[in-house]
């Protein structure tokens, strides 16, 4: 018999592994965001309650939704002084329960890509569209949400609050549009499908960045069957050219394994397999796009045998048309780094010093941190320390932060200079 400590660690799994997905079907079955997101807690409450004696559901998400559902009918009818729309809430509640309580989403109907239409509508915002799909289909916070915004969390918390009353006033559909509809809305769908990737990509050694990015692999499976647009199958293509990797981006204690030092023959092939027959779909309709672009530099890395057998020159050269299709300074900072391995720190380095004098990177750590890597290739010394101080203070992942001071101790001991004393003079910087 389970113990109360294994039902506790289950019920967190399918907590960290469902409760994105039971959200977005309460919010389309609710109508309300504030609603749904009181019908989740009350869902896991009465999961917490219920299943350490009935046993797990053959399927916690389908169990999760019908107790949201309930309990949330259960509220309306307690309420002394119910709003005047409740009435017909709890009606329709009612009704869609004998008629869906057994339903699993298909492929038209999947809830998750739902919302994320839904919050990419273009009655929204640009801003408010991204913001509200990180807090409602990533989960992130409002705080976490604005510092990527480089706004104060009050200023976000209102596009936020204000989105959702856009979506509740003008009624705006909870669903996929058509598919003479869909291309029109692409574009943005896709932008904050990868945003949902690379925040789970970003969260390396993390249980929780892992299902993030398997949730944002899985409905860009759903988009490519929806729409097998070139840049649908590019990003799916990326995606799992990426994700191959995830093993072997940290050693067994959580340090950080640059792309050079990982062991290839753990790459997951099957992944990289996928993700390269995808891009030769992308390739075939003669349209390529950044995110095709994108997959092809991944896939020159998953062709390698190691790292010196990488075609830097072709990548390089996908790099020249990136920063055409889509340019951007990360793109700038990426064709830099593969110039560097082509023909040698000295040529990439002035770039690397326009870069990190951009506004748009200047507190990026991983612009500082390049430029470091190329001074100290030069044996520049003082200045790579410099740059990798500037870095260590930007950085806020603990693997990017040990992963700094180690290179800080590397120069550091090569110039009599102790650890502590190059890592204090940080807040300096």
């Amino acid at each position: 018999m389970a113990s109360a400590g294994d039902w506790e660690r289950q019920i967190a799994a399918v907590y960290a592994s469902d409760r994105r997905r039971v959200l977005a079907s309460l919010i389309r079955l609710l109508g309300d965001f504030n609603l749904a997101e009181e019908a989740l807690h009350d869902a896991f409450t009465a999961a917490v309650e219920q299943w350490p004696q009935r046993g797990l559901p053959e399927s916690p998400w389908r169990w999760l939704v019908s107790a949201g559902r309930f309990r949330t009918i259960d509220r309306i009818r307690r309420q002394q002084r119910a709003r005047a729309a409740e009435p017909e809430l709890l009606l329709r509640l009612e009704a869609e329960m004998a008629d869906h309580q057994h339903d699993e989403p298909d492929l038209l109907t999947d809830d998750s890509l739902r919302l994320i239409f839904t919050c990419c509508h273009p009655a929204l915002p640009p801003d408010a569209q991204i913001a509200l799909t990180l807090r409602e289909v990533c989960g992130l916070t409002t705080e976490r949400i604005a510092q990527a915004y480089l706004v104060g969390a009050p200023t976000m918390a209102q596009r936020i609050v204000r989105a959702k009353a856009r979506i509740r006033d003008a009624a705006l559909p909870y669903e996929v549009p058509d598919r003479a509809g869909l291309p029109g809305r692409l574009e943005t769908v896709l932008r904050v499908i990868y945003l949902v990737y690379t925040e789970g990509y970003s969260a390396i050694g993390n249980a929780e960045g892992a299902l993030l990015a398997e949730e944002a692999i899985r409905l860009g499976r759903l988009l490519v069957e929806l729409l097998p647009d070139p840049e649908a199958l590019g990003l799916l293509a990326l995606m799992l050219l990426l994700e191959s990797r995830r093993a072997t981006r940290t050693t067994a204690s959580g340090d950080l394994v640059l792309l050079p030092d990982q062991d290839r023959s753990a790459w997951d092939r099957a992944r990289i397999g996928e993700g390269l027959a995808l891009i030769d779909r992308a390739y075939a309709t003669g349209e390529i796009g950044g995110y095709v672009l994108q997959a092809a530099i991944a896939a020159e890395h998953a062709r390698a045998a190691d790292a010196q057998a990488t075609n830097w020159t072709r990548i390089a050269e996908l790099y020249d048309l990136l920063r055409v299709a889509d340019p951007s300074p990360v793109v700038e900072l990426n064709r830099a780094v593969a110039i560097a391995m082509r023909d040698g720190p000295a040529a990439a380095l002035p770039m690397l010093d326009r870069l990190v004098t951009d506004r748009q990177l200047a507190n990026y750590h991983l612009a500082l941190a390049a430029r470091a890597d190329l001074l100290r290739q030069l044996g520049r010394h003082p200045e790579a320390i410099d740059d990798y101080r500037q870095a260590l203070a930007l950085a806020q992942r603990p693997a990017d932060q040990r992963f700094l001071k180690r290179r800080l101790d590397e120069l550091g001991a090569a110039h009599g200079v102790s650890s502590s004393a190059a890592i204090s003079s940080t807040s300096d910087s």
